[in-house]
């Protein structure tokens, strides 16, 4: 034996790469200012549809028909509850990142149900509703 040890093969999970790690960060980081303001701007909308039953235009009968007013409320009360998750969310709480989910897919549920009285509006809120979840679900701080 010229001096050949047997070696032991750890074989550790492959590390996931630092930049998607980097990427998932920084938008998380900016998925909490984006549920911040998309929480601020959800409840102006539902004050607006509150105080102005007449500011939202439906054209067609929808299946999913409330009154203004009732959805006004419900962008206020989600709004408020997005404002929470995302203060807790940039301050880097972990019950933040799983009702920010939570919340993100109700303002998803929402804006698809009220869809036929801000169409473009509701559309804008879906996409950034998913960003949000995707980077909130992607990004993993204890490593």
């Amino acid at each position: 034996m010229t001096g050949n040890t047997s070696t032991v093969h750890n074989v550790t999970p492959e590390a996931e790469p630092f930049q998607r790690q980097a990427v998932a960060e920084g938008i998380s980081i900016s998925a909490a200012f984006m549920l911040i303001i998309l929480a601020a701007v959800s409840i102006l909308q539902g004050i607006s549809a509150i105080v102005d039953d007449q500011l939202y235009v439906a054209g067609i009968e929808y299946i999913y028909e409330f009154d203004t007013t009732t959805w006004g409320w419900v962008h206020v009360v989600l709004g408020a509850l997005a404002l929470l998750c995302g203060v807790g969310l940039a301050i880097g709480s972990t019950w933040a990142r799983y009702a920010a989910m939570a919340i993100a897919a109700l303002v998803i549920v929402a804006n698809f149900m009220s869809l036929p009285y801000y169409p473009a509006w509701s559309i804008v809120i879906i996409a950034l509703s998913v960003v949000i979840i995707w980077a909130v679900s992607t990004w993993r701080p204890a490593r």
